[in-house]
């Protein structure tokens, strides 16, 4: 048994579903809101800002020294997050972590042509998370100093409480994607509660489901004390009981 839907029949099943939609739509939402508040740790972000210069602190404005500071971001870049740098932070800061976690918490990031790159620390809690990025850009401008023998690292803008940011959970993000999930959720369930519905509600579905012809509509007859009452909802319902036929072996007909 196949049922042909059309614009106005799914447009009937969601209006009779409307109030189990609407349900699960605003719950879907409200546990979006409790995931984000309650279950979700937040996240906030802390960056700084590191200048790679001629050494000595002089800026001389040579373009083959510019290209030779440019390529030592590169360099710089990869030396930032290698153990060696990282487990000193670690040691100074007092962490209880290891290189690898806090290689997961770092981020660094370059322009093109550009002697700047940044550096940003991602932790649940912006004091560790401006701690942890200062004591990094820290150690590594002496540490290069070290290594490499010179002495062209400057730190700009260190970072603060006041300037970091909360990354996640976006509450206004998870809350609409809750919702419209809900949403859909509840209309593929409206549509197959419609479908599991084997209910007879139209004298087209005595054919359709018993395959038997309709002759005609018997009304109920109310007695006396529901009378008044079944002639008001006659005026609604005016549909009666349906009367359906069937050949016997005899050549009758049984109703």
């Amino acid at each position: 048994m196949q049922k042909n839907v059309g614009i106005k029949e799914i447009f009937l099943i969601l209006k009779h579903r409307l109030l189990l939609i609407l349900a699960i739509t605003l719950i879907s939402g409200l546990i979006g809101a409790f995931i984000s508040h309650y279950l979700i740790t937040p996240q906030y972000g802390a960056s700084t800002r590191i200048l790679v210069n001629q050494a000595g602190g002089k800026f001389v404005y040579n373009s083959n020294a510019v290209q030779t500071n440019v390529q030592l971001v590169n360099t710089y870049s990869e030396l930032i997050n290698d153990p060696i740098i990282l487990n000193q932070v670690i040691k100074k800061l007092g962490l209880h972590m290891t290189a690898d976690q806090m290689n997961g918490m770092l981020d660094v990031s370059t322009n093109d042509n550009s002697q700047i790159f940044s550096i940003q620390i991602t932790s649940d809690s912006p004091e560790q998370s401006v701690q942890i990025v200062n004591g990094v850009a820290t150690v590594f401008k002496d540490q290069v100093r070290k290594m490499m023998k010179v002495d062209n690292v400057s730190l700009l803008s260190p970072a603060t409480v006041d300037q970091s940011w909360k990354i996640s959970p976006s509450v206004s993000k998870n809350v609409t994607i809750a919702t419209v999930l809900g949403l859909l959720l509840s209309i593929g369930l409206a549509f197959l509660l419609e479908y599991l519905d084997n209910s007879v509600k139209e004298e087209e579905d005595v054919t359709e489901r018993l395959g038997l012809p309709v002759v005609g509509l018997i009304s109920h007859i109310p007695n006396r004390k529901t009378r008044g009452r079944e002639r008001h909802s006659t005026r609604h319902n005016p549909r009666g009981h349906v009367l359906t036929t069937r050949a016997t072996e005899s050549g009758g007909k049984t109703l």
